[in-house]
Protein backbone atom coordinates (compact mmCIF):
# COMPACT_ATOMS: atom_id res chain seq x y z
CA UNK A 1 0.00 0.00 0.00
CA UNK A 2 3.12 2.37 0.66
CA UNK A 3 4.01 1.90 -3.11
CA UNK A 4 0.54 3.40 -3.57
CA UNK A 5 0.87 6.30 -2.03
CA UNK A 6 4.42 7.38 -2.96
CA UNK A 7 3.48 6.60 -6.62
CA UNK A 8 0.77 8.99 -6.20
CA UNK A 9 2.55 11.57 -4.66
CA UNK A 10 4.88 11.28 -7.32
CA UNK A 11 2.29 11.54 -10.13
CA UNK A 12 0.77 14.52 -8.05
CA UNK A 13 4.13 16.75 -8.20
CA UNK A 14 4.67 15.75 -12.15
CA UNK A 15 0.56 17.02 -12.52
CA UNK A 16 1.09 19.83 -10.42
CA UNK A 17 4.50 20.89 -12.56
CA UNK A 18 2.68 20.20 -16.12
CA UNK A 19 -0.07 22.59 -14.82
CA UNK A 20 2.72 24.74 -14.59
CA UNK A 21 4.63 24.37 -17.85
CA UNK A 22 1.25 24.70 -19.60
CA UNK A 23 0.04 27.60 -18.03
CA UNK A 24 3.40 29.13 -19.28
CA UNK A 25 5.77 28.79 -16.65
CA UNK A 26 9.65 28.44 -16.91
CA UNK A 27 9.79 24.98 -15.90
CA UNK A 28 11.08 23.78 -19.87
CA UNK A 29 14.56 22.81 -18.97
CA UNK A 30 12.54 19.95 -17.18
CA UNK A 31 10.73 18.47 -19.41
CA UNK A 32 11.10 17.03 -23.15
CA UNK A 33 15.11 17.28 -23.30
CA UNK A 34 14.91 21.34 -22.54
CA UNK A 35 14.36 21.40 -26.73
CA UNK A 36 11.89 24.33 -26.20
CA UNK A 37 13.87 26.40 -23.86
CA UNK A 38 12.36 27.86 -20.37
CA UNK A 39 8.66 28.53 -21.86
CA UNK A 40 6.83 25.74 -23.77
CA UNK A 41 5.87 27.45 -26.53
CA UNK A 42 1.83 28.15 -27.27
CA UNK A 43 1.93 24.55 -29.71
CA UNK A 44 3.66 22.65 -27.05
CA UNK A 45 0.97 23.51 -24.57
CA UNK A 46 -2.24 22.25 -25.98
CA UNK A 47 0.44 19.09 -26.96
CA UNK A 48 1.07 19.11 -23.38
CA UNK A 49 -2.78 19.07 -22.20
CA UNK A 50 -2.86 15.55 -23.84
CA UNK A 51 0.12 14.79 -21.27
CA UNK A 52 -1.65 16.55 -18.23
CA UNK A 53 -4.53 13.92 -19.39
CA UNK A 54 -2.48 10.67 -19.36
CA UNK A 55 -0.98 12.00 -15.77
CA UNK A 56 -4.35 12.67 -14.45
CA UNK A 57 -5.19 8.83 -15.66
CA UNK A 58 -2.37 7.26 -14.42
CA UNK A 59 -3.34 8.65 -10.92
CA UNK A 60 -6.67 7.61 -10.50
CA UNK A 61 -5.54 4.23 -11.78
CA UNK A 62 -2.93 3.64 -8.96
CA UNK A 63 -5.57 5.01 -6.61
CA UNK A 64 -7.94 2.76 -7.90
CA UNK A 65 -5.62 -0.11 -7.60
CA UNK A 66 -4.74 0.59 -4.03
CA UNK A 67 -8.55 0.93 -3.55
CA UNK A 68 -8.04 4.58 -2.42
CA UNK A 69 -10.60 5.69 -4.94
CA UNK A 70 -13.62 3.53 -6.85
CA UNK A 71 -12.70 1.67 -9.57
CA UNK A 72 -14.84 2.78 -12.43
CA UNK A 73 -13.06 0.65 -14.63
CA UNK A 74 -13.04 -3.32 -14.09
CA UNK A 75 -10.07 -4.38 -12.01
CA UNK A 76 -8.79 -6.99 -14.47
CA UNK A 77 -8.29 -3.99 -16.84
CA UNK A 78 -7.07 -1.32 -14.14
CA UNK A 79 -4.04 -3.93 -13.23
CA UNK A 80 -3.56 -4.34 -16.79
CA UNK A 81 -3.20 -0.81 -16.90
CA UNK A 82 -1.09 -0.54 -14.26
CA UNK A 83 1.46 -3.17 -16.09
CA UNK A 84 1.07 -0.51 -19.24
CA UNK A 85 2.19 2.16 -16.99
CA UNK A 86 5.20 0.39 -15.53
CA UNK A 87 5.98 0.02 -18.85
CA UNK A 88 5.59 3.32 -19.53
CA UNK A 89 6.99 4.97 -16.49
CA UNK A 90 10.26 2.45 -17.46
CA UNK A 91 10.34 3.75 -20.92
CA UNK A 92 10.48 7.56 -19.62
CA UNK A 93 13.25 6.64 -17.17
CA UNK A 94 15.66 5.21 -20.40
CA UNK A 95 14.32 8.83 -22.15
CA UNK A 96 15.22 11.04 -19.10
CA UNK A 97 19.00 9.29 -18.68
CA UNK A 98 19.68 9.99 -22.03
CA UNK A 99 18.21 13.59 -21.76
CA UNK A 100 20.46 16.70 -23.20
CA UNK A 101 18.67 18.60 -20.40
CA UNK A 102 20.93 17.67 -16.83
CA UNK A 103 18.05 19.35 -14.39
CA UNK A 104 15.45 16.58 -16.62
CA UNK A 105 17.95 14.06 -15.97
CA UNK A 106 18.46 14.92 -12.40
CA UNK A 107 15.17 15.56 -11.15
CA UNK A 108 12.97 13.39 -13.74
CA UNK A 109 14.51 10.55 -13.65
CA UNK A 110 14.48 9.54 -10.35
CA UNK A 111 10.86 9.95 -10.03
CA UNK A 112 10.25 8.26 -13.59
CA UNK A 113 11.99 5.43 -12.03
CA UNK A 114 10.14 5.07 -8.72
CA UNK A 115 7.23 5.67 -10.63
CA UNK A 116 7.43 2.68 -12.66
CA UNK A 117 8.10 0.16 -9.94
CA UNK A 118 5.79 1.80 -7.99
CA UNK A 119 3.31 0.99 -10.67
CA UNK A 120 5.06 -2.50 -11.21
CA UNK A 121 4.79 -3.74 -7.75
CA UNK A 122 1.03 -2.23 -7.43
CA UNK A 123 -0.15 -4.41 -10.50
CA UNK A 124 1.66 -7.67 -8.93
CA UNK A 125 0.28 -7.67 -5.66
CA UNK A 126 -3.16 -6.55 -6.59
Amino acid sequence: MVQVFIGAALLAVVIVMSILLISGLPLGEFSMGGRFGKVWPPKIRIIGISQLLTQIFALYIILASGSIVPYFINYTVTRVICFVFAAFFFGNTFLNIISPSKKEKFVMTPMSLISAVCFLITAIIM
